[in-house]
């Protein structure tokens, strides 16, 4: 029997919270809060790091466990596993598709515009300092199969210790393959699991009333550690990044929810929220749980949301793969670097490679790019130093780029399997339910032969 619904928030007569007490307004006004002091007052915003990192920490802390728990509802609640190697194989076809698309996008606009031109930076001046000299360390210590070698943890415990998602994908995926192949006797576990990430759910919740306060002090510590100048300095650069991934969200992904016959702007104004989140906490790992509620409550079948939207946390990163062709041919042209279309088409094969797998890795971007030019040894790897000052600048469009690109492709998994009501999701786009005061779904308990259809109470799920 579902648990009773609960209260309506005190508020207008739709039952819609106030406007200054939802979440992304208070964000908003966080971050708006946090850049003036970042800029205005550099050394006290550059002292609010732990404010910034201690909520990060704490999100990451829930990421892995909650990963865990929906991979393994998710294979366990599904009637075959023929379906979930379906799912997963549509999965990481499309997630090649929009990586190669990312990867291209951000070598033609680079080529185009060239904001590296003129810079004329001699790589015998750049010396690696601080965190760029340990990324480049561990990029040149990664090969381009890295992501298929550390999938498979030292230890079942490691895994969730070292938040590494690709291995805690693994391990989930093995863990609910062998509940579907005990039969009867692994359903009370499935049921456990259920209960459980209910309760980890409400874990998260409590964390998320601090989001607010991370978003000011991540903010403020970006601005006042590396300063408006720094990224006045590099400007073109930041600006053709955001432009490009403007236009890969809106003209790229926009096209495949066209043909899904879905308005991408609605989509994104749906998940306004969790974009906001992203935006403050430079980390898209803050928002999947949200988004995967909100994904369900799109009516979007639950197996493949708590497979598709993990995975491609780890191997459909847009964002990220547009930073690395951006990056990596702006050092080539900053340097004097000369790269033929031959070169470049080298790049991009060993990038579609290094860019997968390094979800929730800090340096990651960083990593993945050291490891490309390492491996290649046509660009020097000493020029992610000319990056690397406006790296923070440019996380946070990386993250809200790979938020948008996981949320199109569950869309288009679940079109693959004719699992998607366009209608339907339309509709809900365009009715903004009212707001429940509990923002994640209360355990509801059916028997089997329901539980692959989507749960009632996650369409109303709306923060």
């Amino acid at each position: 029997m579902a648990a009773p619904a609960p209260p309506a928030p005190s508020g207008a007569g739709t039952g819609r919270k106030r406007w200054y007490r939802q979440l992304y307004v208070q964000v908003l006004a966080a971050i708006v809060a946090g850049v003036l002091t970042g800029w205005l007052w550099p050394s006290a915003g550059a002292a609010l790091e732990p404010v910034g990192t201690t909520f990060v920490a704490a999100i990451k802390m829930l990421i892995t466990p909650i990963v865990f728990l929906t991979v393994v509802a998710g294979i366990g609640g599904v009637d075959s596993l023929g379906r979930v190697g379906r799912v997963g194989l549509k999965s990481l076809l499309y997630f090649q598709a929009g990586t190669l698309a990312a990867l291209l996008l951000g070598l033609i606009a680079v080529n185009v515009f060239r904001p590296g031109a003129g810079v004329h930076a001699d790589p015998a001046d750049l010396r690696l300092e601080g965190d760029a000299g340990q990324y480049v360390k561990d990029g040149e210590n990664q090969g381009w199969w890295h992501f298929l070698t550390d999938a498979v943890p030292t230890s079942a415990v490691g895994a969730f210790a070292e938040g590494d998602i690709l291995q805690v994908i693994f391990l989930s995926v093995l863990f609910g393959i062998a509940l579907k192949a005990v039969g009867p006797l692994g359903e009370p576990l499935v049921d456990g699991v259920q209960r459980l990430t209910a309760v980890v759910f409400q874990v998260l919740h409590l964390v998320m009333l601090a989001a607010p306060v991370g978003a000011f002090g991540a903010m403020a510590y970006t601005v006042g550690r590396y300063g408006i100048s720094t990224l006045t300095s590099l400007g073109r650069l930041v600006g053709l990044f955001y432009g490009t991934s403007a236009f890969f969200v809106v003209v790229v992904l926009g096209g495949v929810t066209a043909a899904l016959r879905i308005n991408i702007f609605r989509l994104l104004g749906h998940l306004r929220e969790e974009f906001v989140l992203v935006l403050g906490t430079s980390s898209s790992e803050s928002a999947l749980p949200r988004l995967m509620v909100k994904l369900e409550g799109l009516g979007i079948r639950r197996d493949i949301v708590r497979l598709t939207v993990p995975t491609g946390y780890s191997f459909n990163l847009d964002g990220s793969s547009l930073y690395l062709s951006l990056a990596a041919v702006y050092i080539a042209q900053a340097t004097d670097t000369p790269l033929s279309l031959g070169q470049q088409l080298g790049l991009l094969a060993v990038m579609i490679l290094t860019s997968k797998g390094s979800g929730g890795v800090t340096g990651a971007g960083f990593i993945a790019l050291a490891a490309t030019l390492s491996t290649v040894g046509t660009v020097p790897a000493a020029g992610i130093m000319l990056v690397f000052g406006v790296d923070k600048f440019m996380s946070e469009c990386r993250a809200l780029t790979n938020l948008a690109g996981n949320s199109v492709a569950t869309l288009v998994v679940a079109r693959w399997e004719n699992a998607l009501d366009a209608t339907h999701v339309n509709e809900t786009l365009r009715a903004r339910p009212p707001r429940p005061r509990r923002p994640w779904p209360r355990l509801q308990v059916r028997p089997r032969s329901e539980q692959d259809e989507p749960q009632e109470d996650l369409k109303q799920a709306g923060t």
